[in-house]
């Protein structure tokens, strides 16, 4: 196993694409060990990606597009700009604010920081905000769109897991809300310290105004409240309401905004079945290591290990989220999901954790890791769109890293907090 493991990381140095980086490997296992099959690597790609719950990752990222393309992003600003651009630091709490609206949509971490990159970048900059705590704030306040529901990265948990996914969505919320109020924090403190917006006159909106903007975006604020309600109520299940969602933010752009054009409808379309096929490849060639593990006994080996090993339950959980962090530094975080929850879960099961609240744990630490170096994605995408150095972006994100590493710990010490809406709800 070993020798798999060092061909994945030279395939990975080598700038392979993930899908490929993953399956290579994995393949040639099949092709040393006598006694299996190559055909049964095949087989495994295709089971891999014929199940009911996955039919939620291309709904909810063409509803992700279909967001952008209806003109509810651009409301959501408005009205996010309404409640906080008045304060110091408005501009950087908006793209907080924008990024918890957006999670009830897109579920993706990654094409939400991409899009508030473009929208607000130029804003901070026109405010005299240095350019290296814009992208720091843009990368971390990102970070809660993957664990506010819908959340692919949950939902591939729940798939791997077998999880119920619906009491994952609901256990994200108040993490998520976590996530974000920690963020603004920072936020909040940086901005007064540095005396951002001090020589700005800044004036509060009008609750009319306030009011004006909200209405605007109505519709697009009472869908993750549709979706709770409706997965609470067993009217649809979480891959039915990714469907949902098409639909919903579909109505919104044709029929309320009439800003949806079928042009801009196909040009979503485009770029969903484009993402849609990239993750589901990944998803295949992970189905291969999956079984690979399986023939090595790999998940009941490291259980039991962790079972029989003389050390703390508190130290083997340390090394768990260490190694997740590590691992979401250096590759894409839907593969750690895929690659590493049949090992994890039955490891925290055993130290007498939740696997709803693991979860979660898992979710927020490898989102954490994705705007971490070497290789964390959010922070090469923000930090390519802005045209600001690596360097920058990490000289003004220590302060946000400490903040989501007391979040994880906070969520990991008191299970309440990810547990209490599930436990109430279903």
């Amino acid at each position: 196993m070993i020798v798999y493991l060092l061909i994945f990381l030279a395939l990975l140095l080598l700038n392979m694409p993930i899908a490929f980086a993953i399956g290579i490997p994995a393949s040639l296992y099949f092709i040393v060990e006598p006694s299996l099959m190559f055909p049964i690597a095949v087989q495994r790609m295709i089971a891999g990606t014929q199940s009911f719950p996955l039919l939620a990752v291309p709904f909810f990222i063409l509803a992700g597009h279909l967001t952008n393309a209806s003109g509810v992003t651009a409301r959501l600003v408005d009205f996010a700009d309404a409640l906080m651009g008045h304060i110091a630091g408005g501009i950087a709490q908006v793209s907080v604010l924008l990024s918890v609206f957006i999670g009830g949509l897109s579920g993706s971490s990654n094409a939400d920081v991409a899009m508030e990159t473009r929208m607000l970048m130029p804003k901070m900059r026109e405010r005299g905000y240095d350019d290296g705590f814009s992208v720091a704030v843009l990368a971390y306040s990102s970070l809660a769109v993957a664990i506010i529901p819908p959340s692919i990265g949950l939902i591939l948990y729940g798939f791997v897991g077998q999880v119920s996914i619906a009491k994952l969505f609901i256990a994200g919320i108040i993490p998520g809300i976590l996530m974000s109020m920690a963020t603004m924090l920072c936020i909040h403190y940086l901005a007064r310290k540095r005396g951002y917006d001090a020589a700005r006159p800044m004036t509060r909106r009008s609750l009319s105004e306030v009011f004006r903007t909200f209405i605007r975006c109505f519709w697009a604020l009472l869908f993750p409240v549709l979706l709770i309600v409706t997965i609470r109520f067993g009217i649809f299940t979480p891959t039915e309401v990714g469907a949902f969602a098409v639909f919903y933010v579909s109505a919104i752009g044709f029929l309320i905004h009439r800003e949806l054009t079928l042009t801009k409808f196909k040009e979503a379309l485009n770029a969903a079945v484009v993402d849609t096929g990239v993750i589901m490849f990944i998803i295949a060639m992970a189905a291969i290591v999956g079984y690979v593990l399986a023939s090595e006994r790999l998940p009941q080996t490291v259980a039991l290990l962790a079972d029989n090993s003389a050390a703390p339950a508190i130290v083997v959980y340390v090394l768990i989220i260490l190694l997740l962090l590590i691992a979401g530094t250096v590759i894409e975080g839907s593969v750690v999901i895929l690659l590493l929850t049949p090992v994890l879960i039955p490891i925290v099961q055993k130290i007498g954790m939740d696997a709803v609240q693991f979860g979660i744990v898992m979710a927020i630490v490898i989102q954490i890791g994705g705007v971490t170096p070497p290789v964390g994605v959010n922070m090469y995408t923000v930090c390519s769109i802005a045209e600001v150095p690596i360097v920058s972006f990490l000289r003004h994100s220590l302060i946000f890293f400490l903040a989501m590493m007391l979040v994880v710990a906070a969520v990991s010490l008191l299970p309440g907090l990810s547990l209490f809406l599930p436990n109430l709800l279903t």
